[in-house]
This record gives structure tokens, C-alpha cells and sequence, in this order.
């Protein structure tokens, strides 16, 4: 932020209130406005993180981040608390005690939200500070409403900020991370065992489910998410696709820990593979090699991305063109994050990024092989958070 010469940030999007305060912003972001939930971090290290919530999710932030100065708004969910409360009566008083009385809104009012915000602002002595807004997300109606309550202040965007804030992983992310690696892993393993012929796209992907859910549950762990593309055959986008002798199966996948996605993927063939894709296969695996050897502290993600292309070429495939090979993985509303592997991106890999490297090929009408592993980069080189052996697996049961 002092580089960026601001006083602060103003967070709106769910993820980046999340990520700033620690908690999770409440129900009411599922409209998609601004407003629902605030975060405001402040340059000054001195000063405390604050945010404005709404009643319903006030209780729950303020336990999970109790050092964070919360305002709250009202929304449509009637809320009451009513722990000793045994009768009509006695909650009508919890209801006049607890100041829960007026009429409620049909979702938020935005105009209530942002005017709570001017008021920390102005309490802080910030009324003309210069503020950073995750720009990416604000839609432009609610952008005009926030100028109009803070006249005073210099808004700018302050979205490289905060995405240069989440690239760099902090010890409680990178844990997540591994954790959502490792149980889309097994649950990679319990779908190879499920391999057979008639197997169908489903049916593989119920079986990957069930494994990763199985690994979390004996780690003590919830699940609160999971995601998968599973391939069978040569016709990419069949969804009844089913196993036969020499398909190609391929599965990207990832689950999500505490909203934190993992991202890696493996290609399978049942029976013998045939020799074009076998020669495909040791393409892709010699270029996410020469990829993975310069991923290291003070290189550019487009260093990554000009090796990997120069490998693929010298396999044969002249015309192969992929606009990344890549990505950090994280708390994003999306799968993918950045920065990435792509040309011409000179942002430099740092320690404690988390990213995913990955060499696919799609060919409609052939089939889909795909390598991609998750890796923490450290000081001075990379830890793969994957144990699966890469390159092409011969399946036979």
C-alpha cells in the first residue's frame, strides 16, 4: 500500500473480506452487490482492521475475528436472540431489548451499509484519505453510490494491491492447500480403482468424490467444495462417454478446504495407449519438466511460460498455442488466480506462493492427456504438494 501510496483498502468482493478480516462475509453477498459485507485495511500497521457486516453475520465474525472494530446493517433475515425466552411474550421483549424492531429490507440497504463506512472513516480521520477498492469486483452502480458517501475521499483502484497481497500464501493458506491437494489425490485413487470397462463419466466422478471425501473425513476436515473435469474418450464434451479399451481419461480436479481450491490433474488409458499418444504424452512431460526448473524465487511467470512453449515446439507441435501453462491457487472465486504463467507477465515468483503448473492437450476427436501438480515455492526451489506419479498410467483390472 505505501507503494501504491495509499491510506488504506476498501474490500467488497466476498473472497477479499474473507482474506483481509478472516472470516466469512454472511449470506448476504449472494446478490452480487457491494455493500453486503466491508472491509477496510488500513496502511498504518498501527491502526486496526474494521468492517462493516450485516446483524445476521455480526455474532459469528466477531467470534472468529475479535480484534477487528465491526459495524453491522440490518438485512431481510428476522433475527432474534431469545436464550431464555419461554413464551410469545418474552421473545416480543428480546426483540425490543435487543433493538431487532422496524421493518427490514428486501435484501441490504446499500445506502445504510456505505453510510456506516463514511462514519468509521470520518471517525478515523480518513474522510480524505486516499483508498484503494477492489475495482475488479464493484460494479459501477455501486461505485457511484460509494463516491457520493465518502465526496472527500480519493478512491482509486486498488486491485493489483490486493492480488499481489493474496499471491504470497500465509502458513494457515498454505495448509488448506496442501490439505485440498491431498484429498483431490486420493480421490483420484479411489476413482483408477473404479476403472472399467462401461465406466462411465458419472460414474468416475462419483467415485473421485467419494474419495476425497473419505480423506478429508479421516483427517477431521469438512469439505466446502469440490470441483471436477473428467474426460473419457475421444469426444471431449461427452457427458455419457464410457470406458473401452485405449480411452484416454483424464481428470482435473480440486477440492476446496475452508473456500482454499487445489488444482492438479492426471491422464489414465485403459489397456495399451496408442503410440501417437504415447508420443504426446512424452511431449507434455518433457515440457512440464523443463517448466517446473524454472519456477524459483526472482524469475518471471513469463520465463516459465517461454520455456514451456520452446519445449512443446521442439516435440513437433508448431502451432500449439496455450495462453497460459499455470496459475496461483488460493481463496478466489474461481478456480484460478493470479498471476500466471503467461507470456510476457514479468511479475516475479516469490516465496510462499502456492501455484499450479500444468501441460494439457485437447484434441476433440482424439482425447485429452493432461500433467498438472501444485507446488509451494520455497526459498530457493519448489515443494510438490502431489505424490501420483506423472505422465500417462496404463490402467488394467
Amino acid at each position: 500500500m505505501q507503494e501504491a501510496d495509499l491510506d488504506g483498502l476498501l474490500l467488497f468482493q466476498p473472497e477479499g473480506f474473507r482474506y483481509a478480516i478472516g472470516a466469512p462475509a454472511g449470506v448476504a453477498t449472494m446478490w452480487g452487490r457491494a455493500g453486503a459485507a466491508i472491509a477496510f485495511v488500513p496502511a498504518d500497521a498501527g491502526l486496526s482492521l474494521a468492517a462493516v457486516v450485516s446483524d445476521h453475520a455480526l455474532t459469528s465474525i466477531r467470534k472468529s475475528a475479535p480484534d477487528v472494530e465491526l459495524r453491522s446493517h440490518r438485512i431481510w433475515i428476522d433475527t432474534v436472540y431469545t436464550s431464555d425466552a419461554g413464551s410469545i411474550a418474552q421473545i416480543d421483549q428480546c426483540y425490543r431489548r435487543g433493538g431487532a424492531t422496524g421493518e427490514r429490507p428486501e435484501t441490504f440497504d446499500r445506502e445504510v451499509s456505505f453510510g456506516l463506512l463514511g462514519e468509521l472513516l470520518r471517525e478515523r480521520g480518513l474522510s480524505e484519505a486516499r483508498l484503494g477498492v477492489d475495482m475488479e469486483f464493484m460494479p459501477a452502480a455501486d461505485f457511484a453510490a460509494l463516491k457520493h458517501h465518502l465526496p472527500r475521499a480519493l478512491l482509486t483502484d486498488g486491485s493489483a494491491v490486493l492480488r499481489r497481497l493474496r499471491s504470497v500464501k500465509t502458513p494457515v493458506e498454505i495448509a488448506r492447500l496442501r490439505l485440498a491437494a491431498n484429498a483431490a489425490e486420493a480421490g483420484i485413487v479411489r476413482m483408477v480403482e473404479a476403472i472399467r470397462p462401461g465406466s462411465s463419466v458419472q460414474s468416475l466422478s462419483d467415485a473421485w468424490k467419494s474419495g476425497a471425501k473419505a480423506f478429508a473425513i479421516g483427517k477431521g476436515v469438512s469439505l466446502s467444495g469440490s470441483w471436477d473435469y473428467i474426460s473419457v474418450g475421444p469426444d471431449l464434451s461427452d457427458a455419457n462417454a464410457t470406458v473401452v479399451p485405449g480411452a484416454l481419461i483424464k481428470a482435473d480436479v480440486g477440492t476446496l478446504v475452508e473456500g482454499y481450491s487445489s488444482d492438479s490433474a492426471r491422464t489414465f488409458v485403459y489397456g495399451e495407449a496408442s503410440p501417437l499418444a504415447k508420443d504426446l504424452d512424452k511431449i507434455l512431460l518433457e515440457a512440464f519438466e523443463a517448466g517446473l526448473e524454472q519456477i524459483r524465487p526472482g524469475n518471471t511467470f513469463g520465463a516459465v511460460h517461454r520455456v514451456v512453449t520452446a519445449a512443446i515446439r521442439r516435440g513437433g507441435l508448431s502451432e500449439y498455442h496455450r495462453g497460459h501453462f499455470g496459475h496461483s491457487v488460493g481463496g478466489s472465486a474461481g478456480i484460478e488466480e493470479w498471476p500466471f504463467f503467461s507470456m510476457g507477465n514479468e511479475e516475479l515468483i516469490q516465496p510462499g506462493m502456492v501455484v499450479a503448473l500444468e501441460t494439457p492437450f485437447y484434441g476433440n476427436g482424439f482425447g485429452a492427456l493432461m500433467i498438472e501438480d501444485q507446488f509451494l515455492v520455497t526459498s530457493d526451489s519448489t515443494e510438490c504438494m502431489n505424490r501420483l506419479p506423472r505422465g500417462l498410467q496404463k490402467i488394467m483390472h
